[in-house]
Order: C-alpha cells, then sequence, then structure tokens
C-alpha cells in the first residue's frame, strides 16, 4: 500500500501520539511513559497513509459508477478509490448516489425518524473510532430521540471482557496501566497477534523481554511477531537487520482451548498448595475474594486428560506455563480477540481472572488484567454512554442534567440489530463510522437486512461495502479524518480518546481536510440532532460549535471526568480511576468474585472430516480496511482467499499444498453458506484447526452462533467442512 501523498504523510507521521498532535487512528494501546519523539507502528503509517491520500471519491466518481457496478468491486478497490468530498444520496429511483446538501441531507434523516412508528425502529450503530465528544453527542441524541439502541463494535470483539470482568472484578476494563509493563516478572499473551492487530504492544514486549521478563505467548498460529521483533524506533536493529527475542516460550493451543489452559495452570497451583502453602495468595483469597471454595472443586474436579484435549497440549506445556506463573511476582495477563470470540468466551475470560487472583496478581503495580482493545477509542466510547445496556445510575444523571426521561429499556446489540431489521422491526440505520456490512456475521443475511430498511445513513471518511449495500434510501455523510484540522464557530477543536489502559488525551489534527465540505463526527451528529429534535431542550449547535462544552457535559454526567478541560492539557492526559485497580471492588459482595464454570462441551470432536476455522487479519489489513494483498509476516504474496491448514489435515483429507477448496459451514438451521476459490497453504497450526482471512469468510459465520451471556459472533470457532475444486 502506498500513499498518493507521500510529502504530507511523511510530515503528518511526526505529529502522530505526541503531545499537541494527533491519536493514530489504529489501534487503542497506550504511550510509552517514556515515548520518543517518534513514536509509531508500521500499521499506524498505512492507517496514515491511507486516510492522507489524494484520491479522491467525489460527485464525478459518483456519476461514472453505478451501484450495480460499485457491487462488483473487492473491498480494496472500494476504499482505495480515496476520500469522500460532500454528501451523496441515493433516492432509490435510479441507480446512482447524488449530491446533496447538508442541509437537505440532515432533513431526509430527520423526515424519516420522525415517521417511524417507535423510537425503537432506529439503530445508532458506532464504530471505536469516534472521539469521546462525538460519542457523546450521539448517545445524547439516541436518547433524548427515545431509544438505547446502540449496537457497537464492542459487541463484535471485547464484549467478554466488559462482561466477564464486571461479573469477577466490577469493572469492564483493565486493571493495567503501561508502568506496570515496565514492572511485570512475566506476561502471559493469550490470543493475539500483536505484529499485526497493534504493533506498537511488541515494542512494550521487547523492553520487557530484554529486561529479563518472561513472555509467555499462547497463540493458536506460529506468528512472527511474537517469536522475534526488530523494532524500528531501534536505529541499531534497523542498521544491521537484527531482532529481540520476544517470547521465551510459545504455545499453540487449539481454537478454544485456552481456558483449559488456564484451568490447568490453577489445577497444578492448588496441587502444589498442598504442600507449598506460597503457591497461591491465601491472605488475598481471605481478604479480597468470595467464592474460592466452589471454585477449588471445581479445578480439582477437572480431571487432567480432559485439559490436554481440551487445549491441545501436554501436561509437561501447563506444567511449564504454572512454573513461570508461581515463580513470579508479579504478572500480566494480556488478551484479544482468540479469547473473546468463542461461545464460551466470558467464562474463558473469568478463568484469567480466577488464576490471576490465585496469587493476587490484580490490584498491585507489574500486575493485572490487559484485554487489548482494537480501534483507538472503543473504550472511550463505551466510558461516555455507548452502550445498549447503559446503567440506571448513567440514565438517572442524564435525566437529571437534560430535563429528559430516557428510555430505560435495554437496546439491541449488533445481532439482535441484524435480526430486528430482517424481522422488519428496526427501519432505519445510522452508522458513526465503521463498515458495518463487512465486519457483520453472515454476509447473505445483512445485505438483505441492511436492504430492507427504509433509509441507511453512514458517516465516513472513505468508500466501503457499506455504503453500496443500501436501504430503500441511502445517505453518505463524509467526514473530517483524525489526521485533519478541525475548524468550528470558537476556533480550532481538540477531540479526546480513552486508550486501553484508560489513560484519557486530546488529539488535534494537523493536515488540511481533504474537501472544503467535509464536516465533523460531532458536528454531523448536531446536525442531524438539531434537525429531528430542535435546539430548545438541547443547544446541539452551541455544543458542536466548541467541543470544550461537550467535554463539560460529560464532567457533568460521568463520574471520573472532574477538570476535563484542563486535565487533558497535562502532557498526556490522565488516567481515569479503576477500582478493581485499587482492589476495591464493585461488585454485590463488595468482594472479587471467583468463577465456577465447568470446561465447554462445545469443543468435543464431532468428526474427522469437520474442521474449526477462525476469521483473522492480514498484516496489510487493519480491521475491515485493506490496504493490500499482502501478508509478509505469514509468507502470503498479493492474495488473500488462502487457508491456513495443519500438513496432516491436508493429507488426511486428499488435499495438497496450493489445492483450491470451497469452505462450507456445517450448521442445522437449513442455510447453505459456502465460500469458494481458496488456496491450501501449509502452516504451523494445530490439527483440526484452520484459519481464513475476513472479511471474505464472514459468510461463513451464522447469526445465531454467538458466546454465552454477551452475543459476540464466534468468528474464532465455525465448524465447517471442506471441497476440493
Amino acid at each position: 500500500m502506498q500513499s498518493e501523498d507521500a510529502v504530507k504523510s511523511v510530515k503528518t507521521l511526526l505529529k502522530a501520539n505526541q503531545p499537541g498532535g494527533f491519536d493514530c487512528p489504529g489501534c487503542a494501546w497506550g504511550d510509552e511513559p517514556d515515548a520518543k519523539k517518534i513514536d509509531f507502528c508500521e500499521n499506524g503509517v498505512k492507517a496514515i497513509a491511507w486516510e492522507a491520500t489524494a484520491k479522491r471519491v467525489d460527485r464525478a466518481f459518483f456519476a461514472r459508477h453505478s451501484l450495480d457496478e460499485l457491487r462488483l468491486w473487492d473491498d480494496h478497490s472500494l476504499e482505495k478509490s480515496g476520500r469522500l468530498t460532500e454528501p451523496m444520496l441515493y433516492d432509490g429511483v435510479d441507480n446512482y448516489y447524488r449530491p446533496v446538501s447538508w442541509e437537505q441531507a440532515f432533513s431526509v434523516i430527520a423526515s424519516h425518524l420522525n415517521q417511524l412508528n417507535h423510537p425503537d425502529e432506529a439503530l445508532f450503530y458506532t464504530s471505536g473510532r469516534a472521539s469521546n465528544e462525538a460519542a457523546y453527542l450521539y448517545q445524547l441524541f439516541g436518547r433524548a430521540y427515545g431509544t438505547n439502541n446502540f449496537p457497537d463494535c464492542s459487541n463484535m470483539c471485547h464484549e467478554a471482557s466488559g462482561v466477564g470482568l464486571t461479573r469477577s472484578i466490577g469493572t469492564g476494563k483493565g486493571t493495567v496501566i503501561m508502568e506496570d509493563f515496565e514492572k511485570a516478572d512475566a506476561i502471559f499473551v493469550f490470543g493475539q497477534n500483536p505484529g499485526t492487530n497493534h504493533p506498537r504492544m511488541l515494542a512494550t514486549l521487547r523492553k520487557a523481554s530484554i529486561r529479563g521478563a518472561k513472555i509467555v505467548a499462547i497463540n493458536t498460529l506460529k506468528e512472527r511477531g511474537l517469536q522475534r521483533f526488530s523494532d524500528p524506533q531501534s536505529p541499531k536493529e534497523m542498521l544491521i537487520a537484527s531482532s529481540t527475542t520476544i517470547s521465551q516460550q510459545y504455545f499453540t493451543p487449539k481454537l478454544g482451548g485456552d481456558m483449559a489452559i488456564a484451568r490447568g495452570i490453577a489445577k497444578r497451583l492448588l496441587e502444589r498448595s498442598e504442600t507449598d502453602s506460597s503457591a497461591i495468595d491465601q491472605a488475598f483469597i481471605a481478604e479480597h475474594c468470595q467464592g474460592f471454595e466452589a471454585y477449588q472443586a471445581v479445578v480439582k474436579a477437572t480431571p487432567w486428560e480432559v485439559i490436554t484435549k481440551q487445549s491441545g497440549l501436554s501436561i509437561e506445556d501447563i506444567e511449564t506455563m504454572a512454573n513461570i506463573y508461581a515463580n513470579s511476582k508479579k504478572v500480566i495477563f494480556t488478551w484479544a480477540m482468540g479469547i473473546t470470540q468463542h461461545r464460551h468466551s466470558v467464562a474463558t475470560v473469568r478463568e484469567l481472572v480466577n488464576v490471576l487472583l490465585l496469587r493476587g496478581n490484580i490490584g498491585k503495580p507489574g500486575a493485572g488484567a490487559c484485554p487489548v482493545r482494537g480501534h483507538s477509542n472503543v473504550q472511550g466510547n463505551r466510558t461516555v454512554g455507548i452502550n445498549e445496556h447503559p446503567s440506571q445510575a448513567f440514565l438517572a444523571a442524564l435525566d437529571q442534567r437534560y430535563d429528559l426521561t430516557t428510555p430505560k429499556k435495554a437496546g439491541m446489540n449488533t445481532v439482535e440489530s441484524i435480526r430486528a431489521m430482517l424481522d422488519g422491526k428496526a427501519k432505519l440505520f445510522i452508522g458513526l463510522g465503521g463498515n458495518f456490512a463487512a465486519a457483520t456475521p453472515d454476509t447473505d443475511r445483512i445485505y438483505k437486512a441492511l436492504s430492507q430498511c427504509d433509509l441507511t445513513v453512514h458517516i465516513s471518511t472513505k468508500l466501503n461495502r457499506s455504503h453500496v449495500i443500501t436501504g430503500k434510501h441511502a445517505l453518505i455523510l463524509p467526514c473530517l479524518g483524525r489526521t485533519e484540522v478541525d475548524h468550528q464557530a470558537s476556533g480550532e477543536q481538540c477531540i479526546t480518546v480513552e486508550d486501553s489502559m484508560s489513560m484519557v488525551h486530546s488529539s488535534r489534527g494537523q493536515n488540511d481536510p481533504a474537501s472544503p465540505l467535509l464536516r465533523s463526527e460531532t458536528a454531523i451528529v448536531a446536525g442531524i440532532a438539531q434537525a429531528a429534535l430542535g435546539n430548545e431542550q438541547i443547544n446541539w449547535k452551541a455544543l458542536s460549535d466548541d467541543y470544550s462544552r461537550i467535554r463539560d457535559e460529560i464532567e457533568s454526567v460521568i463520574p471520573g471526568f472532574k477538570g476535563y478541560n484542563q486535565r487533558i492539557e497535562q502532557g498526556r492526559g490522565f488516567h481515569l480511576q479503576n477500582l478493581a485497580a485499587e482492589r476495591t471492588w464493585d461488585t454485590p459482595s463488595r468482594k472479587a468474585c471467583f468463577s465456577d464454570d465447568p470446561l465447554p462441551q462445545c469443543l468435543d470432536e464431532v468428526s474427522e472430516d469437520v474442521l474449526t476455522l477462525q476469521t483473522l487479519r492480514s498484516h496489510d489489513q487493519y480491521n475491515t480496511s485493506i490496504y493490500g494483498m499482502d501478508d509478509r509476516y505469514r509468507g502470503i504474496s498479493g492474495e488473500r482467499r488462502v487457508l491456513f491448514m495443519n500438513e496432516a489435515d491436508i493429507e488426511n483429507l486428499g488435499l495438497s499444498d496450493g489445492d483450491k477448496v470451497t469452505i462450507s459451514t456445517v450448521s442445522n438451521d437449513g442455510i447453505n453458506r459456502n465460500v469458494s476459490g481458496f488456496k491450501v497453504v501449509n502452516y504451523q497450526i494445530p490439527k483440526g484447526c484452520i484459519a481464513a482471512y475476513y472479511p471474505e469468510t464472514n459468510p461463513l459465520v451464522p447469526l445465531e452462533s454467538v458466546a454465552d451471556d454477551c452475543g459476540t459472533p464466534t468468528y474464532k470457532s465455525i465448524s465447517v467442512r471442506l471441497t476440493k475444486e
């Protein structure tokens, strides 16, 4: 992937993740405490260059290309077309988008909203790149309108982390800060590939490894970045083409086997505790925890043969992990979607917390739980109210502040929203960022769901799949990117974001806008709200004219933001209080809670020819944005329809490396789901497990296949069969 405006891209990079500059539009990894003047990664470079492109998608582009034609383009070609420049309307009469004014666009949305039979027929989707200011205004608008329907990208990725952590320790966020990685004796990295998904994390792990911390990688695929890493901020490593060993231990369990691994570590620790009182932290458990006896009984009753069968690892492997854990006083567990996108994901998150609690590894320096979020402000969105299950305290605070009567019934998550569109119960979809059609499961059904809406609206920077899978009417509303200067009536604005470590900091764009007709996400949300609800009860225009006023509103409604406008001027911002990190547990019992869930039954083997598929990103991809067709770390060049397989599975199924296959979902719902033309690639992955890129394999994920207790699609555990073409 190359930028068509290289000089601007280079200048912009120097302001990435710097005080007074902008927050990288990529991942949510935190800034190093001693961050250098240059602080970006390869994927950050791609994201910034992708946004700074000189290509434009203007009215002439839409006049040349009909919707029927654009639907035939692949996802890479759509986004590569360039930046959107002005509002566009598809009126359902012909096959083209046509330009409209902002006032006309807002009027169309308001008219449709006001014609709905009930506010719950509207869906307000949010991507994690939206700022705190835009997200707060968005949820305020939706609730003033009368619904809690706020499906968002968290529903598809880290929902299990939020649910599991809240049940166990009383907060849905991780408990560590960046400084903890400098103090940890061991760091266990579960179910994630930082080299592709959050590369700046590798620099943090590299520093920890160099000073002697034990890094344990637990990931189904052997990922090069987790084995060795060349730090782009290290001139020596760049000059002599050297690299640093990241993981001293690397284990490749079966898909979904992480809960069994954690159970095995706990079993070994409890066995040791019978003769060694230091194996578990009895004092911490007695003072801070409840449910230990029930958990202990479940662990003791779990046979080793079940643990090894489900995990795909040997007792010796688990003994090695238990030794490292037991011999380390301060331990961090980090994880990503290899943990959260399974049916038993909430139980797995809670099991990881169980193991941390056994040795008091929550609430002390150098230790804790660290779910690694994806989008750069997905956590901040939740903090400021993007949640289909808002707390009653939050709703009461909104009611008091704005003299509202907000809806108290829970709204719909992403999967529930798709079902509602299919059933005709939701008729209007607004997407604040993201690429809903490409990110969601069961592709044929999501296309049908969106097409049945009366109106679909997308607030976006670049053309994507969701713009060409339209409702009966559709609007594209082009917005400023994170790298661009945001001028409003009161002057130049900054926005704020929250990273995975609960650090809130400001972000200020540096580049001129790609088009004079672009508006900020915040201004667009305010414009829709004003058109639909008026300015009488809430002065939307005044808020969007000066974002500091929005921050004042956040401060008045949400605990932890006292002095918001002043605190974001301090260096790299401020940390939101995390009670669990202080060993204050906001649970009903006011204790940290051990869970006693059994190991899942869903991992039982079905038959020899049924494999378990996980969907994943390539190295030239960030979420649904595909920058190019290569995956350097995995040895793939110029293609994406590839299927990573174990050599034994290839042989057992009568296949050869390089064969083309059709992948078909195994399900009993009567729906045929298959994708074709995938090339078999021999790869280091456990027997019975296969992997392929999304969104190409999203058609294989049934809408009904979701995690227990949180509704996240099971993108990492789909039963499939292969047919040679």
